[in-house]
């Protein structure tokens, strides 16, 4: 049961498509020990679930979170904020389970046990704010009942769940060239190579550098048919310059977010002094998402966008008064005191809330302050983007995910977890965040696989594909300055090859769960809480995932170890895989187990009477088969499988055709049912 409760006059985010009437009664389970906050007293052994991409654990008990999307690559436990906002808690305790979303696009804070341990304090800005409360007698139906009230998640081309290799710093089409040449001559499977800002022309939008990629329509082609789809970034703020047509045009229509005085506001990132379009005003919204056409029309298919936070290296203002300031200390004795003072004002040129309060927005003739309204900003960004392809292309799937977001954003595309760093803490990290992105809709997420910044190490990488083998979006990215991270710069090339190739082989089966996931309401990644509820031991593991509900897996996070512990709810079969040809089995009881996992490896677990398909692998997706396929399985009694198929490209999905159901027996014999027979054998039962 969904119950709406309304706080003054809030503004409509549209992260909600269902309708809900407010409800006259009093919201429950809650109560305001100070004007404008909502108290939940939790009991000892309460578990909070939720708040999508966050720092900590997956059981957010114990600290303080702000909703605010924050441009801070440094995602360290201290941290309380992220790129993405993502309101949404399930209490589940002894006397009450429930789901709750504050719909609210300003600044929310999340005092989970951190003030008080027993308290959980959620503070808005200000008062107009809709909560909507989900009860249920079963957690997973908390999940099904939100996802129904946001909406389907967002379903990318199949392509896009291929590996892909980007780095901030392939400056021209030769580098790229590069890339996709050492890949293909040491069959290292590649689907997607991505341009980060260098192939602009001066950091401007929807612009190509036409002397480091001369004739970019002929380039998209000759890629293409080397079986590889480029995907450009796309910025936020558009350059100020005389003679650039967007620009121009957004100056013209008053698109852009303006100051108070009406004039538009200047801010600066990578190309210098930038607008913001306003995309909370429709029709700027629309104009800026028909520009992807200049893209689309040379062969584009797939985009990811940035600093839509939206960043702000500085404003003008703010860099000249921070000049002057900075002249008073010329000549003088700086003690410590002074010296942090000095350094604090230099850091706080960027993203300055003070800045974020200067400029508005035009949303129905109603000027909105944007800091009533930061966390709508890369949602609705790409929001314009998901609408013009949906205008331009209607019957193509076209590949669009960000770093900011807000519950609604799933809609219209996926995300990534942001410029992570290259340390061991951040493989678990971006585990632990799986599950909760999934419960608000983010389906198609995955992290930069080997660390964003600062230099990876073989073994980290390899640590950090073993688990990106499993996530949809699994993309290598680095930062210009740091190692290179392309798999094939380091000596273990036959072991990165093996384990690309066992991300290929699965490929049929992550496919297919993420778009049932996807068309069911349901979640890919599950804590082990939400599978086996009554087992208490479940509820602590933090560090293993269920993946549907065929899988659980168990990645490595630690340097210089050969294995894990590893918690079985129930018996298992372990599978130990080194290639697609070379893996074994074992059949584990349930418990406690130290599992050897050499960096050659990957492990997962089968569960009980489940089968998942397979392929022979590739190198890219066009080689992944979807008629010929093995099983792999652990079937005491019967199994069956509803597995899914497309043509990856098209937005039928859903229609009954695409499944087959697929049935197995003990003794190895099988019956196939559907539209279409698949050739099957079986792997190992």
């Amino acid at each position: 049961m969904i119950r709406k409760f309304t706080f003054g006059n809030p503004l409509s985010t549209d992260a909600v498509i269902a309708t809900i009437p407010s409800s006259m009664d009093a919201l429950p389970y809650f109560t305001s020990p100070e004007t404008g906050s909502f108290l939940y007293k939790m009991e000892e052994d309460t578990l909070i679930y939720g708040l999508g991409e966050a720092v900590r654990g997956i059981n957010k008990r114990g600290w303080i979170y702000e909703s605010y999307a924050s441009d801070d690559c440094n995602h360290a436990e201290n941290k309380r904020s992220l790129y993405g906002v993502h309101n949404f808690l399930i209490i589940d305790g002894k006397k009450d389970l429930f789901g709750v979303f504050f719909d609210y696009p300003a600044r929310l804070t999340f005092d989970i046990g951190y003030t008080s341990s027993n308290r959980l304090v959620i503070t808005p800005q200000d008062n107009n704010l809709d909560i909507y409360l989900i009860e249920s007698d079963d957690i997973n139906d908390i999940v099904t009942q939100f996802r129904q009230l946001i909406g389907q998640s967002y379903i990318a081309p199949k392509w896009a769940l291929g590996y892909g290799q980007s780095r901030w710093g392939y400056k021209n089409a030769e580098d790229i060239r590069t890339v996709v040449r050492r890949h293909r001559e040491e069959h290292l499977p590649l689907d997607s190579v991505y341009m980060d800002i260098d192939y602009m022309d001066n950091y401007k939008d929807f612009t190509v550098n036409e002397n480091r990629f001369p004739d970019f329509p002929s380039f998209v082609e000759e890629m293409k048919r080397e079986k590889i789809h480029l995907v450009p970034i796309i910025d936020a703020g558009v350059k100020i310059e005389e003679g650039y047509s967007v620009y121009e045009e957004g100056v013209h229509n008053n698109y852009f977010c303006k100051k108070e005085d009406g004039t538009d506001f200047t801010a600066a990132v990578w190309p210098g002094h930038v607008c913001f379009p306003d995309f909370l005003n429709p029709a700027a919204r629309r104009w800026f998402g028909l520009q992807y056409n200049t893209l689309l029309k040379q062969g584009i298919d797939g985009f990811w966008n940035d600093m839509n936070e939206p960043a702000i290296f500085y404003t003008p203002e703010r860099l000249t008064n921070t000049l002057k300031e900075l002249g008073d200390y010329c000549g003088r004795n700086l003690g410590v005191d002074d010296f942090f003072e000095l350094k604090g004002k230099m850091e706080g040129l960027s993203n300055a809330d003070e800045d974020y309060r200067s400029f508005y927005h035009n949303a129905d003739g109603k000027l909105l302050r944007h800091d009533k309204v930061h966390n709508l900003y890369g949602y609705n960004m790409t929001r314009s983007a998901s609408e013009a392809f949906e205008e331009l292309l209607p019957e193509k799937r076209i590949l669009i995910f960000s770093r900011s977001s807000y519950v609604g954003m799933h809609r219209y595309g996926g995300i990534w977890t942001g410029d992570n760093m290259s340390i061991w803490g951040h493989v678990l990290l971006n585990l632990k965040m799986l599950p909760s992105l999934n419960m608000c809709g983010f389906l198609y997420t995955g992290a930069d696989l080997g660390g964003f910044g600062e230099n990876t190490t073989e073994d980290l990488l390899l640590r950090f594909l073993a688990l990106g083998i499993f996530t949809p979006l699994m993309r290598n990215h680095s930062a210009l300055g740091t190692r290179e991270q392309e798999v094939y710069q380091f000596e273990k090339s036959d072991v990165f090859r093996n384990l690309l190739m066992i991300r290929y082989g699965l490929l049929p089966y992550l496919y297919s769960e993420y778009v049932k996931a996807s068309l069911k309401n349901k979640m890919l990644f599950r804590p082990l809480r939400f599978v086996y509820p009554k087992d208490s031991r479940a509820a602590q593991i933090e560090d293993q995932l269920m993946l549907s509900d065929e899988l659980m897996i168990a990645p490595v996070y630690e340097q210089n170890v050969s294995g894990r512990y590893v918690y079985l709810p129930e018996n298992m079969r372990m599978i130990r895989m080194r290639s697609l040809k070379d893996y074994d089995t074992e059949l584990l009881p349930a418990g406690d187990h130290y599992v050897t996992i050499p960096l050659d490896t990957v492990v997962f677990f089968l569960r009980p009477n489940c089968i998942i398909p397979l392929s022979d692998g590739g190198e890219n997706i066009t080689e992944i088969s979807g008629i010929s396929l093995k099983l792999l399985g652990y079937v005491t009694d019967t199994a069956s499988y509803d597995y899914y198929d497309d043509n990856g490209y098209e937005k039928d999905y859903g229609d009954p055709a695409h499944y087959n159901t697929i049935r197995v027996t003990a003794s190895g014999n099988t019956k196939v049912t559907g539209e279409r027979r698949l050739e099957l054998s079986i792997a190992s039962i």
